[in-house]
């Protein structure tokens, strides 16, 4: 697969998941009103539906800076920093994107934006003191590379939707176990079994949800370090740095299950995955990442 057609997979992605969200709020919707006996609920899904897609693509990056305590800084507060960004940009033929920083020190550092005209990097304190010039170009290089891929728009909607699957299902699995009032015996059959189909559309969900997330990130982390790496011309820069962040045991604070799959190296601390339990992680093995960068060094 050529970087363009990853460019455009990851865009006609975008728009499946979009309008698979808001096909399935309104299938679940339809589920519940059924199952409750009130149309309005179903009513509420399309707005509501109609509503995230519209906020996940315009606003999703907003929601995921503010969930991080981002702060953003400028060429006269971080020139050193900024240069470094600014430089990568003309080697990659992007625009340089704005700047957050992150005040936390664990090292780590995600890229987010709908598009590389509107693409932020956002950094840790800690990443920026804890490792060399080298080593943070490649971790920049990296992250300008999920912008230049179109990851960032894709991650960062899917952070937003699957959080919302599980707010959603987590609210219609209480509705349908404390939700129903008296009501007539008419169609009870009806009416149990489209409970019973509620409580398992909102058990399942949110699992198949995050297993989608953690699918799509670990594609993506594979690519995004092969091309940082071709940026920066220097392999080993990004190899040395994910063995600095994967061996840090701070633990990022503002980091959550929501956008743990947008950083560089997964913030929440003890997940390493072998065999069936791959399928629950949000980055592939370290391990591996490091051992392709090192073999491109060869």
């Amino acid at each position: 697969m050529t970087l363009y057609t990853h460019k455009d997979k990851n865009i006609r992605l975008t728009w499946v998941y979009l309008i698979g969200f808001l096909v399935f709020v309104i299938a679940i919707g339809w589920v519940f009103a059924r199952a409750m006996g009130n149309p309005g609920i179903l009513y509420g899904a399309v707005i509501f539906a109609v509503v995230m897609n519209f906020v996940s693509y315009w606003w999703s990056d907003k929601i995921v800076l503010a969930m991080s305590s981002a702060k953003e800084v400028t060429h006269d507060n971080a020139r050193e920093l900024y240069h470094l960004v600014e430089n990568l940009c003309i080697t990659a033929g992007l625009p340089v994107p704005k700047i957050y920083i992150i005040d936390d020190s664990a090292p780590n550092a995600f890229a987010t934006g709908r598009n590389p005209e509107h693409g932020v990097i956002a950094l840790t304190t800690g990443i920026i003191e804890k490792l060399d010039k080298r080593e943070l170009e490649a971790v920049i290089a990296h992250e300008l590379s999920h912008i230049g891929n179109r990851d960032i728009l894709l991650g960062t909607v899917v952070t937003v939707l699957v959080g919302f699957i599980a707010l959603l299902s987590d609210w219609f699995l209480r509705w349908s176990i404390f939700g129903r009032r008296g009501g007539d015996r008419e169609n009870n059959n009806l009416q149990l079994i489209l409970t019973i189909a509620a409580l398992v559309l909102a058990i399942l969900a949110p699992i198949v949800a995050m297993l989608m997330q953690m699918a799509i990130s670990r594609k993506r982390e594979f690519l995004a370090d092969a091309d940082g790496a071709l940026l920066t011309r220097f392999p080993e820069g990004l190899a040395s740095a994910l063995e600095k962040i994967s061996g840090d045991q701070e633990v990022l604070e503002v980091a959550n299950k929501a956008t743990a799959h947008m950083y560089i190296v997964n913030p929440l601390k003890g997940s390493r995955g072998k065999g069936f339990a791959k399928l629950f992680m949000t980055h592939p093995p370290i391990e591996e990442r490091i051992a392709k960068l090192r073999e491109m060094a060869l």
